[in-house]
């Protein structure tokens, strides 16, 4: 349950499912904004990274810690948003600020257990078709809808619980499906492989969203568009200190060169899929830790999913994977808990609006 207070006065407990606190610090037009730009940089961002992704394995590449390492190696570019765009002043508060020593584990913790997530979903990729792979990952959203309640004290309406169920059925459809597809030479033992890395990571994913807003919620306290991308960076340097050390102490640091060597599409290719995989990624990463900022960890998942359903469609056009009838229905179903979704978050815009009307209404007439 949400709070909404005024000083001098007790709190006002509501309903609402999602954090009402940032539709107070923006216009209507400018949270909707905000929240419709993560959106398109998410969709695109994680699309884009996903058939990256899968091209870098098609063409030669072979590297799980390659590939876990574009994820996250590009986060300086997140410097120039983060001297480039203000954020709105944060209102006075007494309570004391953590030490450098929390937030640093605290950052430590994230940036770990995001290296961990990364590398299950390289390996899910490395053995899956990118249009499985993304429709199984459909699942984070029912593993997010469990977090979010559990670590986040998130509400639910019954939208929101047809949204989970309806997208988990999607998922489940394609981690049963015989001929779902994947990448010729793949035995059905290393398939299996795919789909649990993929599942696993969906779960990490999801807890890592629900622990990231718990830190700006109880933590870090506050909700600038500043500190969203002080933890994206920070957690991003943590995971790619991992992944460098994982390159190395693998051995598969000695690899590359030949893979530059034998990439099918020449040496520049190579190294461009990796520069864009990596800058599509931070897109990715900085529009999911925006809409926490703005929505939820909740909201924020649900965008990804219809990033995950449209990203089947790119693989079509782009690696001509096969569309079954089973996929089809799958990528239906994630839509639709997609669309039951965004009506929640409609009504609860809405609602939060109409309340802090109320009490500013009552404040002028006292």
């Amino acid at each position: 349950m949400l709070l909404l207070t005024t000083d001098n006065e007790e709190p006002v407990p509501t309903d609402i499912t999602i954090s009402a606190i940032p539709f107070t610090k923006y216009e209507r037009w400018q949270w909707w904004f905000l929240v419709a730009l993560c959106i398109v940089l998410l969709i695109v961002g994680q699309s884009g990274a996903v058939i990256l992704g899968r091209f870098y394995y098609d063409q030669g590449g072979n590297s799980t810690w390659m590939a876990t390492l574009v994820q996250t190696v590009a986060f300086p570019l997140l410097y120039i948003p983060f001297f480039f765009i203000p954020s709105p002043p944060e209102a006075s508060t007494s309570s004391a600020p953590p030490s450098i020593k929390v937030i640093a584990s605290i950052y430590f913790a994230l940036g770990l257990l995001l290296a961990a997530n990364n590398m299950m979903y390289s390996v899910g990729l490395l053995y899956l078709s990118a249009s499985t792979y993304s429709l199984i990952c459909a699942s984070q959203l029912a593993f997010n809808a469990v977090f979010s309640y559990f670590i986040n004290s998130e509400k639910f309406s019954a939208f929101i619980i047809n949204s989970a169920v309806i997208v988990t059925f999607s998922s489940a459809l394609l981690a049963v499906n015989d001929d779902s597809g994947g990448p010729s030479a793949v035995s059905e033992g290393k398939h299996i492989i795919g789909v649990l890395c993929t599942v696993g990571a969906s779960a990490v994913y999801s807890l890592l969203l629900s622990l990231m807003q718990l830190t700006f919620q109880k933590v870090l306290k506050k909700e600038t568009f500043s500190v969203v991308l002080e933890m994206q960076i920070y957690t991003s340097l943590v995971a790619t200190c991992a992944c460098v050390i994982g390159l190395f102490a693998s051995g598969e640091w000695h690899t590359l060169h030949g893979e530059m060597s034998g990439f099918r599409k020449g040496g520049l290719a190579y190294v461009m899929t990796l520069v864009w995989t990596a800058v599509a990624w931070q897109l990715t990463s900085v529009a999911v830790v925006g809409l926490i900022f703005l929505v939820s960890a909740l909201y924020s998942n649900v965008i990804s999913t219809v990033a995950l359903a449209v990203t089947p469609i790119a693989a079509l056009i782009v690696f001509h994977d096969k569309m079954n009838g089973v996929k089809i229905i799958s990528m239906l179903l994630a839509l639709w808990g997609f669309s039951s979704y965004i009506y929640q978050n409609y009504l609860d815009d809405l609602k939060a609006r109409s309340i802090a009307a109320s009490k500013t209404h009552n404040d002028s007439s006292c």
